[in-house]
């Protein structure tokens, strides 16, 4: 990958094991600005906490993610209640046609990235990491981009900061991260919808490295993601990778972990889409308490995992044996 995570203090947030209050409580502490950019802002406990540091006289500005892929608004509610109040609120850069990141930035001094939506089924039904930074280059670096979003500008990331952006560099820098592995690669995401991933995941493995991956199945799957990631794991498997079915929570993580030493998470799936034409942000981290946090929570849910050969992409008969019951609310992006 060549750059190293940019060193500085990180915290890990974890769902559903922390709760709303980590993330309640990092609203509650502004208190000279607030910048928020979030894919869906439905919760009312967070509204509320936006609003309250409206009330405090903080500076906020929030962008919301207009609608989805499949043309569904989740913000509309939102949005009019914010600007009523007389928040700063806009929709996300039309440059894009999902904003799907999820960001929260306190003071210029603090930054959350977050694979969580502030919507209430993520903070008890799913699996989900925050990571919050005081890294100086990466909360201007948000801050930058957060900026040049709303005022409708160009943004150039760095490469040295630890952060991973789309459609900038992520498939480079995930494709970069896997490539370094040496012994252990554990994958938790639901969607493998990425030639030149899969492609590396494929390569780790024949070179000897222990490649697991823990998917959500067919559960939160859209249409036309269905059939590439059922075919994309059926590959994987012909080549030793180890698959397995999370059912105990729904899998909305998006995260790598390579020899134990290092992670990469964020708002990203391995996705076409996700890479070349959506705004997403994630992070690597290296910090020794949250690689081993992560590890330990990738072992719980692997072992409360089922061993799971994807089925025939085009058998539809077979796809919904032994899944999750559907949830139309629930569709990765």
């Amino acid at each position: 990958m060549g750059k190293r995570p940019a060193q500085g203090g990180h915290r890990l947030i974890v769902q559903q094991d922390d709760g709303v209050e980590p993330v309640l409580g990092l609203l509650a502490s502004a208190r000279h600005t607030l910048r928020t950019v979030q894919f869906t802002l439905d919760d009312p406990r967070f509204v509320n906490a936006v609003l309250d540091a409206h009330r405090r006289q903080v500076a906020v500005h929030v962008l919301l993610n207009p609608h989805k892929s499949s043309g569904e608004r989740g913000n509309d509610a939102t949005f009019e209640q914010l600007k009523r109040a007389g928040i700063a609120v806009e929709w996300t850069h039309p440059r894009f046609p999902v904003t799907h990141e999820k960001a929260i930035v306190i003071d210029d001094e603090r930054a959350l990235i977050a694979s969580f939506n502030l919507s209430a089924k993520y903070f008890g039904e799913t699996r989900d990491h925050g990571v919050l930074t005081d890294h100086p280059l990466q909360v201007r670096a948000i801050v930058s981009a957060f900026e040049a979003d709303w005022r409708r500008k160009p943004f150039q990331p760095r490469e040295d900061s630890g952060l991973v952006w789309s459609p900038d560099n992520a498939r480079r820098l995930i494709a970069g991260f896997i490539d370094d592995a040496r012994h252990t690669l554990d994958v938790q995401h639901p969607k493998f919808v990425d030639a030149t991933v899969i492609d590396r995941l494929a390569a780790a493995r024949s070179r000897g490295v222990k490649v697991r991956v823990l998917c959500g199945g067919k559960h939160g799957l859209s249409p036309w993601d269905l059939h590439d990631t059922f075919a994309s794991l059926r590959i994987l498997e012909r080549v030793d990778v180890k698959v397995r079915r999370q059912k105990h929570l729904k899998v909305h993580a998006k995260l790598l972990l390579a020899d134990g030493k290092r992670s990469l998470l964020g708002s990203m799936n391995l996705d076409r889409s996700a890479f070349d034409l959506r705004r997403e942000l994630g992070v690597v981290v290296d910090a020794c308490d949250i690689v081993e946090r992560l590890a330990e929570l990738f072992e719980h849910d692997w072992h409360k995992g089922e061993h799971w050969s994807a089925p025939d992409p085009l058998a539809d008969e077979t796809h919904d044996h032994g899944e999750l019951p559907d949830d139309p609310h629930f569709v990765h992006e």
